[in-house]
């Protein structure tokens, strides 16, 4: 059965082990407009919507893939396979390419975004986990509080932020959606999301995705976290949807009263 974690769980991604959350971070729910079909096979580790469709990057070594996925049908319209050694993770789209990590490798991956063919690679120190972009830059996660600032051009680091929330470095930011001029940041191993400001590293708010979905959905031992968040900026439409989950829901998100109490 899937454990739910509750959101005063948020505290144990903290560094510094706090007990009292931040009452002026609000926090928000959610109301399921849409449910679409996902691939169960997809261990999901990057999304993104674009021009009517979904991009999605998959993990675990021997399965790692880049796909373009009908959003309705959730049917892969194209699929190019990492070598087996590759752990894929997050992906994002600049021009006309598919920029996409790997965990552990510190080697990225530059596809066509028509044909997905290898362009190109480059490297990185650390970990690869999620990615996202503005109009001139790509943020990067590393499982750390901290977000990399890339060069879209170059992918060479920038510059860096680290997240906090309640002033405190917030860890464990895995997929990455740039929204509205905030990132989201889904926080591995809860049903978190952060909202984070860009230029501050600030958390804004928390989605608390608890529930989302069923517990019959579930396949213990297979079924895994939430992961994964894309947008449609042209209808504001927000996706989510977790590893080797049978759903992608489209939602709509609640403000619900803050946080102001934490006791484990």
């Amino acid at each position: 059965m899937k454990l739910h974690l509750p959101l005063f769980l948020l505290l144990l991604v903290i560094n510094s082990g706090c007990s009292q959350a931040n009452a002026d971070v609000p926090v928000y729910g959610y109301k399921i407009v849409n449910t679409y079909p996902h691939d169960t096979g997809a261990f999901t580790q990057g999304l993104l919507y674009l021009d009517g469709h979904l991009y999605e990057s998959t993990g675990i070594r021997g399965e790692s893939s880049v796909r373009k996925v009908d959003l309705e049908t959730g049917n892969v319209l194209r699929i190019e396979k990492l070598p087996d050694r590759f752990f894929g993770e997050g992906i994002v789209e600049w021009r006309d390419q598919l920029i996409g990590l790997t965990w552990q490798s510190r080697m990225g991956f530059v596809f066509g975004l028509q044909d997905f063919s290898v362009r190109d690679t480059f490297a990185y120190t650390g970990e690869g986990w999620g990615l996202t972009r503005n109009d001139d830059t790509i943020f990067m996660s590393d499982g750390t509080a901290e977000i990399r600032l890339l060069d879209p051009e170059t992918l060479k680091e920038k510059d860096r932020i680290t997240v906090t929330y309640n002033d405190k470095p917030l860890r464990a930011l895995n997929e990455l959606e740039w929204v509205n001029g905030e990132i989201f940041a889904n926080i591995y191993l809860t049903d978190l999301i952060a909202r984070i400001n860009p230029d501050t590293g600030a958390v804004t708010g928390v989605i608390n995705l608890t529930g989302i979905l069923p517990e019959e959905d579930y396949v213990d031992g297979y079924t895994d976290v939430l992961n994964g968040i894309a947008y449609d900026s042209d209808t504001d439409r927000l996706f989510v949807t977790g590893k080797r989950w049978p759903k992608l829901f489209e939602i709509e998100l609640i403000e619900q009263k803050p946080v102001t109490q934490a006791n484990p």
